[in-house]
């Protein structure tokens, strides 16, 4: 079904203020659920707020966080989220770096203790719309084989980058280190679709299409997504301090306790590197070169990363989000949560 946006956003916010954020958290971690139904990504959206509601319920979100940010250089610092959503977090964390990177060209923000934080374009989007260069990268809970392995080691560990071009446009890309992010795989579930072969492996080690088989995921191409959720465990987590590989919690094993995951911002300035308009100019023209690139056999145009999102974006705006009926359900619901969630491994079903 479709429903408005604000629609959408107030739905989500209302049920996060009743499993115990305040109005001001559960209103931004609505609004970054929504942002990312709005482009496309359901499995980073609205299907996520039965998880956090429950999580948040049993006590493993912090709902009254003592936020701390601690500059520990002059282009860099800690944001320590003390465990409470990690959506506020990361926003706040960027709020701060953007600042640093006006003032001093580049800032490294650490953003360490807080819980998922959903899409991360979220938060290079942040960036971007300061006419500033965005990158973020997080760690995940261990559930893919790495090259050559039998047993899951690393997450999913996305990476996200934005750059502005002219008129508030931008290029970027939102990716898992894996051929598909769970995320994906869970709106394949919730939807009752078979996934394509090349995702994930069940108990065997063998490829399937039946996402409620999945065992493990597989890294994108091999050994060199297996060296990008290499890079991104270190960053967001051995760079930290912060537990890393295997060691990572599980998202859930207990919804009573906190998750203690990190996530890395970087910004940069490109006034400090080169005319400002002179980038804007260049991004915009990279975006209009690629699109007039001759189209491969079956392809009816090419699109510079993030096109496809931003048009779906305006066309849900005009047409209203498409979610599951059952979420919807959910969501205009008396209840917080179903208990569906705790004490399950990391491929729950």
């Amino acid at each position: 079904m479709r429903i408005a946006k604000h629609h959408l956003k107030e739905l989500i916010k209302v049920k996060l203020n009743k499993a115990g954020l305040t109005e001001e958290h559960a209103e931004i971690v609505a609004d970054v659920l929504v942002h990312a139904d709005a482009r496309g990504i359901h499995s980073h959206g609205a299907m996520r707020v039965e998880y956090y509601a429950e999580r948040i319920a049993k006590g493993g979100i912090n709902t009254d966080p003592d936020f701390k940010f601690e500059k520990t250089g002059p282009c860099s610092a800690i944001f320590d989220g003390d465990n409470g959503a990690g959506h506020v977090a990361a926003k706040s964390a960027m709020d701060e770096a953007i600042q640093m990177a006006r003032e001093n060209g580049i800032a490294v923000i650490g953003v360490r203790r807080i819980s998922h934080s959903g899409a991360l374009s979220y938060f290079v989007q942040q960036a971007a719309k300061e006419k500033l260069i965005g990158i973020s990268v997080c760690q995940s809970d261990p559930m893919v084989v790495p090259y050559g392995g039998a047993e899951p080691y690393y997450g999913t560990n996305p990476i996200a980058f934005a750059a502005p071009g002219k008129d508030d446009y931008f290029i970027q890309f939102d990716m898992a280190t894996t051929v598909q992010a769970w995320g994906k795989i869970l709106h394949a579930r919730s939807k009752n679709e078979t996934i394509p072969d090349t995702w994930a492996v069940n108990e065997k080690g063998e490829p399937t299409t039946d996402p409620f088989d999945v065992k493990a995921l597989l890294p994108i191409a091999g050994p060199k997504g297996y060296g990008l959720m290499m890079m991104v465990d270190i960053l967001s987590g051995i760079l930290l301090g912060l537990p890393f590989g295997n060691n990572v919690t599980s998202m859930y094993h207990d919804l009573t306790e906190y998750r203690n995951l990190g996530q890395l911002h970087i910004v940069i300035n490109p006034e400090f590197f080169t005319n400002l308009n002179g980038f804007l100019e260049n991004i915009s023209q990279t975006m209009e070169d690629i699109n007039n690139i001759k189209p491969a056999p079956g392809f009816d145009k090419v699109y510079y990363p993030g096109q496809r999102s931003a048009e779906r974006e305006r066309e849900y705006e005009e047409n209203g989000i498409e979610i599951v009926d059952d979420i919807y359900e959910y969501l205009i619901s008396g209840k917080i949560h179903n208990n569906t969630y705790d004490k399950k491994d990391a491929f729950a079903k």
